[in-house]
């Protein structure tokens, strides 16, 4: 028998796998001469944008040429969480410029998230919601305005801000609706078992 189904070691995980190796690169940037250089933080926002935007890159190579793999599902959402959770947790510890809460709440929902994902896995595949890409587009927009040198550009801190606000807000909402959908898909299952036995 032929197996057809693609190798893990294709152009789309290599792209994914890219991205996780940007993240400690990033993070040097950002950290460079206490975050104070306009010109290192100028660099970690575009390692920032290009690691952001290569997801959008993977996904496309993986859907278009038939490479959705395996390793691909594992390794995308932690491409994207690291690359996240990275950039808020240097922002709240040791840059000081979001308070400990905005990533607390948001790394807890993204990890409580996984997981449950993880728990209904073998009853069904839960996609990402509008809501979820939303919440993505966001964090994203607002973790770049965050990154950017403000020290001269009081109204881009307000920007960011708002922009963070509304991502907290999303990213709440939309974990709300992610555990709402799991518990029906959970109970479903259940029901259906119950019946079956």
């Amino acid at each position: 028998m032929v197996n057809d189904a693609p190798s893990p070691w294709n152009v789309a995980n290599y792209v994914t796998m890219v991205r996780i190796a940007m993240v400690p690169f990033f993070a040097w940037a950002l950290l460079a001469d206490g975050g104070e250089s306009t010109t290192w933080r100028l660099v970690a926002t575009l390692i920032f944008v290009v690691a952001a935007l290569s997801d959008k890159i993977d996904g496309y190579l993986a859907r278009s040429r038939g490479l959705v793999t395996d390793l691909g599902k594992i390794l995308d959402p932690i491409a994207d969480k690291l690359l996240v959770g990275t950039a808020l947790v240097l922002l709240w510890i040791p840059l000081g410029e979001l308070p400990w809460w905005v990533p607390v709440v948001i790394l807890a929902r993204e990890l409580g998230i996984t997981l449950m994902r993880m728990a209904v896995l073998k009853y069904a595949v839960m996609p990402a919601s509008r809501g979820g890409k939303l919440k993505t587009v966001l964090q994203v927009v607002a973790i770049t305005a965050f990154l950017l040198p403000r020290a001269d550009l009081p109204w881009l801190t307000v920007v960011a801000w708002i922009v963070m606000g509304a991502a907290v807000l999303v990213t709440v909402v939309t974990g709300l609706d992610y555990a709402y959908q799991g518990w029906k898909i959970r109970r479903s299952a259940r029901s259906a078992s119950t019946a079956g036995s």
